[in-house]
């Protein structure tokens, strides 16, 4: 029988109405040198950042939503003894991936990342005694200006010890003025530890998920990241490390996907390092959309492909929407990369589908003890505001 708990992750669910007002073009990109150095280099990116409104992206007349984010270290890999970094919405809750980070268009959140993650941890991780120290916040998706961009060249990083907000736009679909929206599922990461592509701060956990909603998009029961990577990983974990459910108590968390049957599941799927991968789970399909369902017309709907298999490069994000045993009932489904070399090195964990009573199904001659109580509803995995998340 499984001991371990999956890591407890929180979860951000946001409710705020949608701000109004339709986007504008952001301010004039600001031109730095690499390292910032460079004379009124960094003048020009702190003058840049002292004008009105030039930290906001166009649109992002109002904070919605004000975060603390911290990014710490963590207990290094217990298999290879690499170093391990987290983001958490405090010290305590950081982990890989980190909270994840749930809007609705229109709404403009003010994030500030606290580094917390010693000196002496960056410096060892840095490739360049050059390049300076520090961690970052570098999104996908959605709006932001130079000042939010998370990156060297515009000093938008954290040094050890600091902090600094990022504000982010959740733009809105406009047909008038052509504005696709910002609806969809993304990540953020680090842009810096290592070098000035953040290659190993994301090594090293500093990653998480975000999902942009419309305004009645549905919502899910819980929602799950999952990162394929390098190493044939799952969250930078592979084989008995990417699934450690407790078979009497499982915790939902980034190694224990769980839920209880009928739920309504979402999975978002990000690709980091350099391999393709393949996402598979057994026993259940999804419909190839945004929202990971099917709304509308007949032509529409008998448009609309369904699979259970999707490819995810480096960079690459998609959302996968299931009915937890859906026809097939509860039970233990292989979740992993169908390249079948990376499966055989590792790249799987499970998807545990618990009965109508929260119980464990027995498996691989285990037999749970007694039923279990599913984690709430709510969007994810483990409480935060007022839902789960992993």
């Amino acid at each position: 029988m499984k001991t371990r708990r999956g890591l407890v992750v929180a979860v951000l669910l946001v409710t705020i109405g949608v701000a109004g007002g339709i986007a504008r073009a952001g301010g004039s990109p600001v031109t730095a040198d690499a390292a910032g150095t460079e004379a009124g280099g960094v003048a020009a990116v702190n003058a840049a950042a002292a004008a009105p409104g030039a930290e906001r992206p166009g649109g992002c007349t109002a904070i919605d939503r004000r975060i603390n984010l911290y990014a710490v270290e963590l207990p290094k890999d217990p298999i290879t003894n690499q170093v391990r970094l987290g983001y958490g919405l405090t010290p305590e809750s950081a982990s890989y991936p980190g909270p994840l980070i749930e809007m609705i268009e229109g709404q403009c959140f003010a994030i500030t990342l606290y580094n917390q993650v010693p000196a002496a941890t960056l410096e060892a991780l840095r490739t360049d005694p050059n390049h300076p120290l520090g961690v970052s916040l570098h999104t996908h998706g959605v709006k932001y200006t130079q000042m939010s961009d998370g990156t060297v060249h515009s000093n938008s990083f954290v040094p050890p010890g600091g902090s600094r907000t990022y504000f982010w736009y959740a733009q809105p679909r406009n047909a008038a003025t052509g504005a696709q929206g910002t609806a969809g599922y993304w990540w953020y990461h680090d842009h810096v530890v290592g070098g000035p592509h953040g290659t190993v701060g994301i090594g090293s956990g500093l990653f998480g998920g975000v999902v942009v909603r419309r305004q009645g998009d549905p919502r899910p029961d819980r929602t799950y990241v999952l990162a394929f990577g390098d190493r044939q990983t799952v969250n930078l974990r592979r084989s008995s490390e990417a699934d450690t459910c407790d078979d009497e108590n499982p915790v939902p968390g980034p190694t224990c996907v769980v839920a209880k049957v009928g739920e309504k599941v979402e999975f978002l799927v990000i690709g980091i390092g350099n391999d393709m991968h393949t996402f598979h789970v057994h026993g259940h399909s999804w419909a190839d959309t945004r929202t990971g369902v099917i709304d509308g017309s007949a032509a529409i709907v008998n448009s609309v492909p369904i699979i259970d298999n999707k490819t995810v490069g480096p960079g690459d994000t998609f959302g996968a929407r299931v009915i937890a045993g859906e026809s097939v009932g509860p039970g233990h489904w292989m979740l992993h990369c169908h390249m079948q070399f990376h499966s055989d090195l590792g790249m799987s964990t499970t998807f545990h589908v618990l009965d109508q009573n929260g119980a464990m199904t027995a498996h691989a001659g285990h037999a749970p003890a007694n039923p279990v109580q599913a984690a709430p509803a709510g969007g994810g995995q483990a409480p935060a505001a007022h839902g789960n998340h992993g």
